[in-house]
Order: structure tokens, then sequence, then C-alpha cells
């Protein structure tokens, strides 16, 4: 099938949101399928810039977008984006966006409870505080309230009630007051009448897209070293990230998730706590960060940054399912004499090829560097291989070598169209 999933392939804030949107200009249809808005994609069109949480980026195209199953949604947080978004000049209309019946809603109580775990624990997670792991928490639980709730308010006050049995008892261990009742369900039924008219059955939609031989693209949030069985545990998200819960949380066959692209830096970022083994704490480092703008979408939270590391980015391309990668942020590294490239660890006069799984040998592994040549023209807006300079061809050559998987994409720049095609994801596989 002409279908491509996109993913990150490090700890996320790789890109995705350009290539998602340069993508979705090829695509019918483009699909979220997990997460919630606790991440952020950032699209550059022209002098326009869209900040994107929950909405799929095809949206900013006026593509058919949908918000899948998988996906955990903060209604409030939703129709905000809405506005915001057409404020911008560009109307949401349910003609463009469908919000699965099934996906999980985020409530204020979530939020709470977000907050009071990561203010109380000792070992912070680094969590966004928005909601998002006490929501599939709930899903997990058998306990959420589902978008398609809201259509039916006689039977909210149950569920309610149900789900208030489990959150006020851990709300009395924090210190914290009883959720009113009667408040949450004035506050879901106030809302529902706005969030309705983008409720649908979207595994049918697609459904009908696979026989119609439409393109579908199915976009992922965070990415695959937080993934919550293959990310960095505990320093990741509250869902799984890789390319295969594009099937689960859309609600399609995984034949149909079709080519995997992962999203690259061409450097490394990390956001909040967690093992990092690249991280440059020194000048080299904080010029990575000024000159790539390392600042989350979401959180406003700094980056922090260090060299490319292929011993993860080939552990992700095998976990994540990736056929190619799209190289970003080329231009970050224009004006160094050296670059370095992680190929390996050493820990305890041991040497590593992978990640180890233990989170202790984690935060104690020191990288083994391969230093390349670096260069000094600009690589910003190059738009055809023919434009860069040697240096720069040979430092992506060796990544793949290194990653396993060739780069199918290189972009150079925010910019939308500064974007090389190597290889087109939609035709080859």
């Amino acid at each position: 099938m002409a279908n491509v999933t996109v993913i990150g392939a490090q700890w996320g804030d790789e890109g995705k949101g350009k290539i998602i949107d340069w993508l979705s200009n090829r695509a019918e249809m483009v699909v979220r399928f997990q997460g919630g808005n606790n991440a952020g994609h950032t699209i550059v069109v022209g002098d326009k810039t869209y900040k994107l949480s929950l909405l799929p980026s095809g949206v900013i195209q006026g593509k058919r977008s949908i918000i899948g199953n998988g996906v955990v949604v903060d209604p409030w947080s939703l129709l905000d984006e809405i506005g915001r978004i057409a404020a911008a000049g560009l109307a949401i209309t349910p003609d463009v966006l469908v919000l699965a019946e099934n996906a999980v809603l985020v409530l204020p109580l979530h939020r709470e409870l977000d907050a009071l775990r990561e203010d109380a624990a000792s070992q912070k997670i680094g969590t966004t505080k928005r909601g998002i792991g006490p929501a599939y928490e709930d899903k997990v639980g058998r306990r959420a309230i589902r978008a398609i709730d809201l259509a039916d308010p006689a039977s909210l006050p149950g569920k309610i009630e149900r789900l208030l049995a489990h959150h006020n008892v851990l709300r009395r261990g924090f210190g914290a007051p009883d959720v009113d009742a009667d408040g949450l369900l004035a506050a879901l039924n106030e809302i529902a009448p706005k969030i309705a008219p983008f409720i649908g059955s979207s595994w049918r939609e697609l459904d009908a897209a696979r026989i119609a031989g439409k393109r579908v693209l199915f976009e992922g949030a965070q990415a695959v070293l937080l993934d919550i069985d293959h990310g960095t545990y505990p320093f990741v998200t509250s869902s799984n990230t890789v390319a295969g819960q594009a099937a689960a949380g859309a609600g399609v066959s995984p034949r149909a998730i079709g080519t995997v692209l992962g999203i690259v830096k061409s450097y490394t970022t990390r956001v909040g706590e967690g093992p990092f083994p690249t991280e440059l704490t020194d000048a080299t480092g904080e010029k990575l960060g000024v000159r790539g703008h390392e600042f989350g979408t979401v959180t406003g939270r700094k980056r922090r940054c260090g060299w490319f590391d292929a011993v993860l980015v080939r552990q992700t391309c095998i976990t994540g399912g990736v056929d190619g990668i799209c190289l970003t942020k080329l231009d970050v590294l224009d004006g160094f004499d050296e670059i370095n490239i992680c190929t390996a660890y050493e820990l305890d006069g041991k040497r590593f090829d992978y990640l180890p799984a233990d989170a202790n040998m984690q935060a104690r592994l020191t990288p083994v560097y391969e230093t390349l040549e670096g260069w000094q023209e600009t690589t910003a807006g190059a738009r055809s291989w023919a434009e860069l300079p040697a240096n720069a061809i040979k430092y992506v050559r060796r990544v793949e070598e290194l990653i396993g998987a060739p780069v199918s994409l290189l972009s150079t720049s925010p910019d939308r169209d500064d974007t090389i095609m190597v290889s087109d994801p939609f035709v080859d596989r």
C-alpha cells in the first residue's frame, strides 16, 4: 500500500512537523495515532509558523485529518488549538477533522494528578504535567471517559462515579481535596456540543480510504527512545511510539502502515530527565542549542544537546521498524571544524554496540567517538545534493553506514521547501 508512517527515531523534537507537513501535500489523509497534547509540532510555511499539539499536521493543508483512538485527548486543549489555528486563517471544520469516538479524554483531574505526582517525586520523570500518563492509566484500568460518552449525557454520572472512586482515594493520599462530581459533569456537558461535530468512526473512514486506494500518512508523536517499552525507562512517555502502534492506534491492518520513515536530527537532543550518553554540557553543546533553537514546542523547556549517537539510532531503526530516515537540521552543523559521531559505548572496561536496558548502566555509559572533518560552507536552504559541501555529504553517508538505514529525505532548514528527496517514501521501499 502507498501509505507512509512517520515516527521520531531519537528522543523527540527531530522536526517531524515539517516533514509530515511536506509529505501531507502528497497524501489524502493524515492520522495521528498516539500520545496527547504533551508533544508539539512546529510547521513553518512562508512567513507563518503553526504550533500543533493534538491536531494532525495535515490540517495545515486542508487534508482530511484523523485523531485516532490511540490518542488521549484533552477536549479543552483541542478546542483552544482549533481556535488558535482559526485565528491564523485556517478554519478547522468537521469536513477536515475527525476525532475517533473511542479516544479517551484527558480531564482536569488527570492534569492535577500528574502534577501532584511529579512534584512529590524524589526522582523526577520530566512529565509535562498535561495529564497524559494518568489518562492512559484510566484507559487500561477500564474506567476512562471516552469521546463517544459525551453523546450520552444520561450515562455520564455513573461513569464519573466509577472514575472518582479511584481518583479521590489517590488525591486524599496527596492531601488534595476530592473532585467535585457535579462540577466535572457540568464541565463535560458544557463542552460536549462543541466537540460532538468532530466525533466519528475513524476506523471506518480509514477502511473506506483503503478501498478507494487513497494515500494515508500516519503521524507519530514523541519518539522511539520515549516508547513505554523500548525507550529509556522510566524516563519515557506513557504510550507506544514505535511504528507498530500506528495499526492499533488508528484501527487498521499492520500491513496498512506502509513505509516507515524515521525522523532523525543531525545531532542529538533531549528534553527533561533521563540518560543521555553524548550530552555536551560545554560551549559546543551550548552552540548546538543556540543554533538549533532548542526549546520545547509545548513546554518551552531548554533541550539538552550532544553529538549524533549512531548506536541509539541504529537500535531505534530496528525496534521502530524504520525503512529509511529523514535527516534534519544538517545546517546546524555548518561551521564546525570537527564533528563527532558516537559509534559505541564503554562501561567498566566493556564495550557495547547497543543501549543496555538497565537504567543504572545507561546513566554511566561513556561514548566512543569517531571524528569527521567538518565543513565551513553553508547547507542552509539547500534543495539538491549538488548544493551540499563534500564533507556534509560524507557525513550523511557515514550516518547511513553506521545506523544501517538509508537517508530518504534531507532537511536543511525549518522551511517546508528546503527539503532534498533522495527516495520517495510513498513509492520506494
